[in-house]
């Protein structure tokens, strides 16, 4: 029997696109597994022990934020940004439509090889 797991109805493909784009590059990728395992931070501790400087880290936040992945609120002097779960569900539940529908596509083609093969046996 083959899954079938559809898109939610608000979930457009083309608006996965931008996630994607933001969560590509390694710097970006690396900000949001930061921010995931450690928690909300500002600027000046995600550059900690980083080779990227500052005003490049604040550039990828800014990426990540129009992406909807991340978020800035501002306490005192400082941004402190923190990760937007939704928009990770978001890319968890596109990437599951695409692995279902390649698991769909595998499923046709090897029921159409043993049908084939039963044919040929026979």
């Amino acid at each position: 029997m083959m899954s079938r797991v559809h898109a939610p109805p608000r979930f457009k493909p083309g608006a996965a696109a931008p996630l994607f784009a933001a969560l590509g590059d390694d710097t970006r990728l690396k900000l949001v597994l930061r921010l995931c395992s450690r928690g909300p931070q500002s600027i000046t501790r995600l550059s900690e022990g980083s080779d990227v400087s500052r005003q490049a880290i604040t550039k990828h936040l800014h990426m990540l934020g129009r992406a909807g992945l991340v978020q800035a609120k501002r306490e005192g002097r400082e941004q402190i940004w923190e990760i937007q779960p939704k928009r990770l569900s978001d890319a968890q539940r596109y990437l599951e439509l695409i692995s279902n529908r390649w698991d769909d596509a595998i499923e046709r083609l090897r029921l159409m090889v043993e049908e084939d093969t039963a044919h040929h046996t026979d």
